[in-house]
């Protein structure tokens, strides 16, 4: 087999969210009748449900309207938008950043990180990636031909914040790993970094040199009255060091807009630029308007978002919890549950494909998020309340078809 076509078989689209369609059934026997209920895909958050920051399609018509000088935006973004957005985050993160020199508009905040991956990772370069993490972390290192350096996060440990293995962090700045990437809140699991371990992995990156690549998508939704610590504002770290990850797509809605940004090293800043120049040229022209409306939503619009997340993601645990077998950390912040299922006696690939066959709920395997995860799978609760713990009850009834 060629070098290119292993590279794409590693990147295995079929199980990643959104594609649940797309794997093959053929193989799968159910037991029992199909389970009736309405459908609910909990690979992504319902746009529906929950619509996007009012206003956002009036400024993406506004943007219409300027015409040309509003599609053709230099590369890195329009320039005050750019301007407008440096100085929300700049606030919101407590650091200083620059519009020209510290930050771009990214094609959502995939497009970032692809674009920060591809400017940091070279042949060879070891990246230490966090156990679980994004789906798309791993497959990005490995396309860039670079090595993943796993570092385990004991999520289920409480009394360790959200449970990151520090010392083998540590270990793996001493490897040679020069690249650290991680969510934050964490995607899958929804558990929140302590102000000691961003602390702690600021020091250890400046002692050892390393580079970081951050996401904080989800850095806006937290629960329980939990706080956020920025590690861009930490004055610990080379800030020629760091790159945030943000964008307006999960908790205000606005996925559709594929609007993401990114901030830090202005050297890296300066090749992601480069680089999208030859990938997508830009965040989509008129799209780039919507940007306005983040951070500046009506008043008390984010409070009531998390307040009904909150409510939803307490009813899908106390369902789970009430399950022999089950075991699920609550979430702190985001959107996102990672439940342990009982021992099953089928894989839990066909048991996702079950659940959607045999119940009409769309979940991700854990395996997406790490190898190790055959027994989880992902759910993004920003669903209909009442369809949400109707669709979590089917799970619970599918799960008992198939336990050992």
């Amino acid at each position: 087999m060629s070098l290119i076509v292993e590279k794409f078989k590693k990147l295995g689209a079929e199980n990643a969210p959104g594609q649940e369609t797309r794997q093959s059934t053929s193989n799968i026997e159910l037991r029992g009748e199909e389970i009736p209920g309405t459908p609910v895909d909990f690979s992504h958050g319902d746009v529906d449900a929950f619509e996007p920051i009012p206003g956002s399609l009036d400024v993406f018509v506004e943007g219409v309207h300027i015409g040309g000088k509003q599609a053709y935006t230099e590369y890195r973004g329009s320039q005050n938008i750019r301007e407008d957005v440096a100085q929300k985050l700049s606030n919101f993160t407590g650091s200083s950043i620059d519009y020209d020199k510290n930050l771009i508009i990214t094609p959502g905040t995939q497009g970032a990180l692809f674009l920060a991956m591809g400017s940091m990772i070279a042949r060879g370069d070891k990246v230490a990636i966090v156990a679980p993490d994004y789906f798309a972390n791993r497959k990005l290192v490995e396309f860039f031909d670079g090595e993943v350096v796993p570092i385990q996060m004991d999520y289920f440990n409480t009394n360790t914040c959200c449970g990151l293995d520090l010392t083998q962090l540590e270990d793996a700045f001493k490897s040679g790993v020069k690249l650290f990437l991680f969510s934050n809140p964490n995607n899958p699991t929804g558990v929140i970094y302590s102000q000691e371990e961003i602390r702690t992995i600021s020091e250890l990156a400046h002692q050892y040199g390393a580079q970081i690549i951050v996401d904080q998508l989800y850095s806006r939704q937290l629960f329980d009255g939990h706080s956020y610590t920025h590690l861009c504002a930490q004055n610990i770290m080379d800030p020629e060091n760091v790159i945030t990850i943000m964008g307006p797509s999960k908790t205000e809605s606005l996925s559709g807009y594929r609007l993401g940004v990114a901030f830090g090293s202005s050297n890296i800043i300066d090749r992601m630029e480069k680089l999208q120049a030859i990938v997508s040229l830009r965040a989509g022209g008129y799209n780039q308007a919507v940007l306005k409306t983040w951070f500046n939503e009506p008043e008390g619009w984010m409070a009531g978002r998390i307040k009904d997340h909150q409510a939803i993601r307490d009813d899908l645990l106390s369902k789970f919890n009430a399950v022999e077998g089950f075991k699920v950390r609550a979430s702190e912040a985001g959107s996102y549950i990672f439940p342990k299922v009982p021992e099953l006696d089928v894989s839990i690939i066909d048991f996702v494909k079950i659940l959607r066959l045999q119940a009409g709920v769309t979940v991700t395997p854990g395996t997406e998020f790490g190898s190790q995860f055959t027994d989880s799978f992902r759910i993004n609760f920003s669903q209909d309340h009442k369809a949400a713990i109707d669709a979590v009850e089917r799970i619970i009834k599918v799960t008992e078809l198939y336990r050992k």
